[in-house]
């Protein structure tokens, strides 16, 4: 699980689930009439303590588990994400129905006005965290570390990944007549750098791309995210090995646009 994956939205989410549980112990409802002063909370009724305020407390960490996976999970093929998200919002119906339909002679409690609210928040922010950029920004921030260049080497050219054009030897003469950086002819073809001249650096991904597994399989361990760092540790022709946070490696194929640190 790789918690700097978590985005703001996923941390709106996480701070409406601590204030719902909370709002539970809450006085949910007191008498007003005869019997004055009695209240209960939401625990005084299992099923509205655990089916209603604990299910939107269980969605909500669904929510934030599928979000740490590196592939999104299912659950009878609907996303975990998604079966998480209708808690929230089947608990914010149940408390809104419960608040418009209080009995005569019973007051609303705290518990139950601002465990509405919060369902809503929560509902709303697993709803909007997909569609709302602000929302999907890293909740944590990944550091900045500069990768030193090794003594006395030449810092990469042409953003430090495979692309860069090969530069005539210092020193080296064009042929006549022949246009300026084209090899001469007869000329060896310059050879990509050797594995040793690769100086590691860390970037970040404009959109989500799959990590493959360094022997070739089809299949993604692992999915880099925008707004979190990785560390490039070798480069294979047109391709990248990169470095999660949590230790794993694998091949980044696509290294289109990516952000250098």
């Amino acid at each position: 699980m790789n918690i700097r994956s978590l985005t703001r939205g996923d941390g709106v989410v996480i701070g409406a689930a601590v204030v719902l549980f909370i709002a539970s112990f809450l006085t949910f409802e007191s008498i007003s009439g005869f019997g004055a002063g009695q209240s209960r909370n939401a625990w005084d009724d299992l099923g509205m303590g655990l089916g209603i305020y604990m299910g939107a407390v269980i969605g909500a960490v669904l929510i934030v588990v599928n979000r740490c996976q590196p592939q999104p999970r299912k659950v009878l093929g609907l996303d975990l994400g998604q079966v998480g998200t209708a808690f929230p919002i089947l608990t914010a119906w149940t408390l809104l129905w419960t608040l418009i339909d209080v009995p005569d002679g019973v007051d609303a409690g705290a518990g139950l006005v601002l465990g509405l609210i919060t369902a809503l928040v929560l509902a709303g922010a697993a709803i909007a965290s997909p569609l709302v950029p602000a929302l999907q920004a890293a909740l944590i921030p990944a550091p900045k570390p500069v990768a030193p260049q090794p003594y006395g080497a030449q810092p990469p050219s042409g953003y430090g990944y495979p692309g860069a054009q090969p530069q005539q030897p210092y020193g080296a003469q064009p042929q006549p007549g022949q246009p300026f950086g084209q090899q001469p002819q007869g000329a060896p073809a310059a050879q990509p750098a050797a594995p040793a001249d690769f100086s590691p650096f860390w970037f970040a991904v404009p959109a989500a791309r799959p990590l493959f597994a360094e022997d070739g399989s089809p299949t993604p361990i692992a999915e880099l995210t925008p707004g979190t760092w990785y560390l490039a540790v070798e480069q294979r022709g047109a391709a990248l090995v990169a470095q999660t946070q949590d230790g794993r490696r694998g091949v980044l194929q696509d290294t289109s646009g990516i952000q250098r640190g």
